[in-house]
């Protein structure tokens, strides 16, 4: 120890050669700044990501709003006329025959609710079916009929 300072021993400073298989590496200021503007970078992604999360899903608010907005103006419209139509007096009075509040001259009556139901070939029943003539042809060959003629 000719002039030399005292240093101490390297495994006393906790450094450790790479040949030993634990290498450690010291905690610089450097190091520091890195990991710290790392976190802060990590933690502006998240909050940007939160805040594109939360402009996304005022849209789809947003939208589901105007959705809703729409489906009640058609229920208004569809509520104004059909106000129109109960306050026409054709109606009132329609309705009212229904509670046997007719004019003074009409006989009210009602069908007994022990009526047989109306045979199927009744005038004006839904049943009846005009007759159809069944299509030969199928479509393939109508049009090969429109494109080139009837075939003997």
């Amino acid at each position: 120890m000719h002039g030399r300072a005292f240093e101490p021993p390297p495994e006393d400073l906790g450094a450790r050669s790479p040949s030993e298989g634990g290498a450690t590496l010291p905690l610089t200021r450097r190091r520091l700044a890195l990991l710290v503007a790392g976190f802060f970078a990590l933690w502006l992604v998240g909050v940007f990501a939160r805040q594109v999360g939360d402009a996304s899903a005022a849209a789809n608010q947003a939208d589901q709003m105007r959705a809703r907005n729409a489906a009640m103006q058609r229920d208004i419209i569809s509520l104004d006329a059909e106000l129109k139509l109960i306050k026409q007096p054709a109606f009132v009075s329609q309705i009212a025959r229904g509670y046997l509040l007719g004019a003074p001259r009409e006989i009210p009556f009602t069908v007994d609710s022990n009526a047989p139901p109306l045979p199927s070939d009744a005038p004006g029943a839904v049943g009846i079916r005009p007759d159809t003539q069944p299509q030969v042809d199928g479509p393939l060959d109508t049009w090969l009929q429109v494109l080139f003629g009837s075939q003997p």
